[in-house]
C-alpha cells in the first residue's frame, strides 16, 4: 500500500478548532505524507486516502473514491453518521487519555460544585451575605453515570474515590469494580431511584435522542441533602430535551442543571439557559479535543494500518458508536 494524501475537513469556529492550526499538528506527525486541507480546488480527490474530520457536513467526504480510513477528531460521531452518502469505510473513533482525563476533570468540577453549593454561595457573594449552610458529607449524594464507556468509568472512578456513591447505566450490560451497574431498559428505573446527581455521558443515537425528559426527571431520587435532582449533561445536545428541562428547573422537578452541550450551537443568544438562575452553562468544551495528541494518536493508526495491522476504536455503524 503506497503512501496516500491525509485530508483534514474542520468544521469548528472555535480557537481550539482551528483549521491552521490542525495542519500545522499534522504536517509535524506526517513529515513523510501529504497533508492538505480542505477545501482544496487543485487536489485530485483520487489521492486521499484518509480523512481527518470535524463535523463534516453532509455529502463533503462522498467524492473521496479512494477512501481508506475516516478517522473523526472529537468523540461524538454524530454527525458523521447522520451523513447517507458516507463513503463505506472504517470509521474510528478518539480515544486517548488527554479526553478521558479532561472529560473526568470536568464532570468531577460539576458534580463537586452541585454538592458544596457553590450556586447557593455565589448568590451570597453577590449579595455580599455571610450565611453559610450545613455542608454534608460527599457519602450523602449518590451520582448516577448513564454511558458506561471509556469516559463514564474513569469519571466513575474519580468521584468513588472522592467518597460518593456511584451507580452507573448502560445500554449494554458492564462490569466496573465498585461500581452498582444497570442496563438495559429494565434496569433505568432503579439506576434514577438511586440517583441524585445524574451525569450524561451517552453517544448520540436515535434511541438516546431527548433521553433527558421530564419522564427521566420525575423517577430521579429527591431524599438527599441536595432535595431536588441535578442533571449534568457533557454528551450530546440532542440527548437532552431543552424544553422539558427549564420546565423541569422552574417548577422544582430539578434543583440545577450543568450543561455543556445543545440542540443548537453555538447556543443562540435568545436562549433562556444563558440567564437562567440554576444553570451552570459552558460552552462544548467539556473534553475539548488536543490537537497534538489526537494528530499523534491518526498517524500511528495510519501507520499500523499501512503495516497490515488492526485499527483500535473502530464505530460499529449498525450501533452509532
Amino acid at each position: 500500500m503506497g503512501k496516500g494524501t491525509l485530508a483534514l475537513l474542520i468544521n469548528g469556529g472555535s480557537e481550539n478548532w482551528s483549521s491552521a492550526r490542525w495542519k500545522a499538528r499534522f504536517d509535524t506527525v506526517c513529515r513523510d505524507r501529504r497533508v492538505v486541507l480542505l477545501p482544496d480546488g487543485a487536489l485530485d480527490p483520487a489521492e486521499v486516502y484518509y480523512a481527518a474530520v470535524w463535523k463534516p457536513k453532509p455529502g463533503e467526504l462522498a467524492a473521496f473514491t479512494n477512501l481508506r480510513v475516516i478517522f473523526n477528531l472529537g468523540a461524538g460521531v454524530d454527525a458523521l453518521m447522520a451523513d447517507r452518502s458516507l463513503p463505506d469505510v472504517p470509521l474510528v473513533r478518539v480515544a486517548v487519555g488527554d479526553l478521558t482525563d479532561r472529560m473526568t476533570e470536568y464532570v468531577v468540577l460539576h458534580v463537586l460544585m452541585h454538592h458544596r453549593q457553590e450556586l447557593y454561595l455565589r448568590e451570597s457573594q453577590r449579595l455580599r451575605r455571610w450565611a453559610p449552610k450545613y455542608q454534608w458529607a460527599a457519602g450523602a449524594i449518590t451520582v448516577g453515570i448513564m454511558g458506561l464507556g471509556t469516559l463514564g468509568a474513569a469519571s466513575a472512578h474519580a468521584l468513588r474515590a472522592l467518597g460518593f456513591r456511584v451507580v452507573g447505566w448502560s445500554r449494554s450490560a458492564k462490569r466496573i469494580d465498585g461500581i452498582a451497574c444497570h442496563h438495559g431498559t429494565e434496569g433505568l428505573d432503579a439506576f434514577l431511584r438511586e440517583t441524585n446527581i445524574l451525569v450524561c455521558l451517552l453517544p448520540l443515537t436515535p434511541d438516546t435522542r431527548h433521553v433527558l425528559n421530564r419522564d427521566v426527571f420525575a423517577k430521579l431520587n429527591r431524599n438527599s441533602p441536595l432535595g431536588a435532582p441535578v442533571i449534568v449533561n457533557a454528551g450530546r445536545g440532542g440527548l437532552q430535551n431543552e424544553e422539558d428541562i427549564l420546565r423541569a428547573l422552574d417548577d422544582g422537578t430539578l434543583g440545577a442543571a450543568s450543561l455543556d452541550v445543545y440542540e443548537t450551537e453555538p447556543l443562540p443568544e435568545a436562549s433562556p439557559f444563558w440567564s437562567h438562575p440554576k444553570v451552570v452553562l459552558t460552552p462544548h468544551n467539556a473534553a475539548d479535543t488536543d490537537a497534538d495528541e489526537i494528530s499523534k494518536y491518526v498517524a500511528q493508526q495510519i501507520a499500523r494500518f499501512e503495516a497490515g495491522g488492526e485499527l483500535e476504536n473502530l464505530v460499529d455503524r449498525k450501533r452509532g458508536y
